[in-house]
This record gives structure tokens, sequence and C-alpha cells, in this order.
């Protein structure tokens, strides 16, 4: 499966297009990584607990949303784009969507 934040992929023609796919996970803070982070706010620093929880959050909202593209039959997904909310107090969803389509190398079209 090809995946870009393009609308095209360099090489490729899009002959079908499938339609939207998308993939999110609602994530929430662990107590943990909270006191962490208070201690970080102090003296500066990367927030590794909260850079592992986004990690694997864009890892299973991508993984979602690539299972939607394969039930559709595409072998591409263009225009992927990553968005997060709040969902409520110490929760938030990170959604990754884009346009499933069927792609063929430019010299077989």
């Amino acid at each position: 499966m090809l995946v870009a934040n393009t609308e095209t992929i360099a090489g490729y023609r899009i002959v079908e297009v499938k339609g939207l796919v998308q993939g999110n996970t609602v994530r929430a803070k662990h107590a943990g990584r909270d006191i962490a982070a208070g201690f970080k706010n102090i003296v500066g620093g990367e927030l590794k607990g909260y850079t592992e929880l986004l990690t694997e959050s864009r890892r299973q909202a991508t993984e979602r949303m690539l299972a939607q593209a394969e039930q559709l039959e595409a072998n591409a997904i263009v225009n992927v784009r990553f968005t997060t909310s709040a969902v409520t107090t110490g929760a938030a969803e990170l959604y990754a969507y884009g346009t499933a389509v069927v792609v063929v190398p430019d010299e077989e079209y």
C-alpha cells in the first residue's frame, strides 16, 4: 500500500478513486505521565511519555485507515492528513484520513 500526503504519487497514475478512508484512536493520559510532565515543565525537556503515547496513537490510527483502504481494494492512499482533538479532560483523539485510490505505474497507462 502506497501512502502519500500529496494529491498524486510520482511515477503513478490514479485510475480509480475508492473514497475517503479514516482511522482514529482515543487515548487517555496516565497519572504517572502527568506527574513526570509536571516535573519537566519546571526543568524543561522532552515529555517522553507523551511522545510515546502520540507515536503509538499515530501508528494505530494509520493501521485502521490502511485496513479500510484494503477493504475497498485500493492500493494507495493519497492526501493523508492527521489531526487531534480533545475529547474530554485527559483524553484526546488522533484521527488519520485520506483518499483511497487505485494507482498504476505511468508506463502501464
